[in-house]
């Protein structure tokens, strides 16, 4: 048996259009996965267009998972399109907002912690029901490097992932001798949209830089193999574990 195969499951990946959650909903659609992709623009279509073309079994979900009903409105949808079964639940949806603490404007905190966290608790709680019914299934949160410090200028965003990292070890409590493991992964320094602030900051990007063992940010394509690793059966007896994908910056 291959431990690793994760043909013919189902999921869900929210933020599949761009960025990480494009690269874990690659990884899924690759090794055999129908997957569901929940974006929050018209750039979902385009999304899944790219990977229908290929022949990958993929359909669109476009929902503002910052208003709480979305959130339930969306996973239904997505449910739907599959057949009403659910193995798989990746929560790669995110913004990023910027401020000085004393300056942060409430209104973007609130929408950087619905749905950096509140999203997240949401669709963990509404795959869990599922999960638990059929006594398996497997929640891959996206944490961050921010879950173990506080970043600078970024406060909601700090806040809303430590938050992610104790959901997923609090559903663990509750859920792992039922069946369904709950983990994070933690990505390090991306080249993605979210960090273009960082990667145009002359400073802060050597100061990141040299500080990776690896001397190079990550990429999407770095997300694939954890992904596949803890949507199998190959880590079944791993749960609760919020493991970094950073080229070693935790470490140095």
């Amino acid at each position: 048996m291959n431990i690793f195969d994760i043909s013919k499951k189902k999921a869900i990946v929210t933020g599949g259009s761009r960025g990480l959650g494009f690269s874990m909903a690659e990884a899924l659609l690759e090794a055999g996965c129908s997957v569901v992709i929940i974006g929050s623009s018209d750039k979902v279509y385009e999304a899944q267009k790219t990977f229908k073309e290929r022949g990958l079994d993929c359909f669109a979900v476009k929902a503002n998972l910052i208003e709480r009903e979305e959130n339930y409105r969306a996973f239904n949808e997505a449910l739907n399109f599959l057949g009403g079964d659910l193995d798989i639940l990746c929560t790669a949806a995110g913004i990023q907002r910027r401020h000085s603490a004393e300056d942060f404007p409430i209104n973007e905190w609130d929408d950087v912690i619905s749905i950096n966290l509140n999203s997240v608790w949401i669709l963990n709680q509404e795959a869990g029901k599922i999960m638990l019914k059929k006594g398996s299934g497997k929640i891959i949160n996206v944490a961050s490097m921010l879950s173990f410090f506080g970043g600078q200028t970024v406060a909601a965003y700090a806040a809303a992932k430590g938050g992610v990292a104790q959901i997923t070890k609090a559903l663990t409590n509750d859920w792992a001798s039922r069946g369904v493991c709950v983990n994070a992964i933690a990505p390090g320094y991306m080249e993605t949209d979210m960090n273009v602030a960082l990667l145009n900051n002359t400073e802060r990007f050597n100061q990141i830089s040299n500080r990776i063992p690896m001397n190079r940010w990550g990429k999407g394509s770095d997300m694939k193999g954890i992904t596949i690793f803890l949507a199998s059966s190959a880590s079944d007896y791993i749960s609760g574990a919020i493991i970094p994908v950073d080229g070693g910056y935790l470490v140095k």
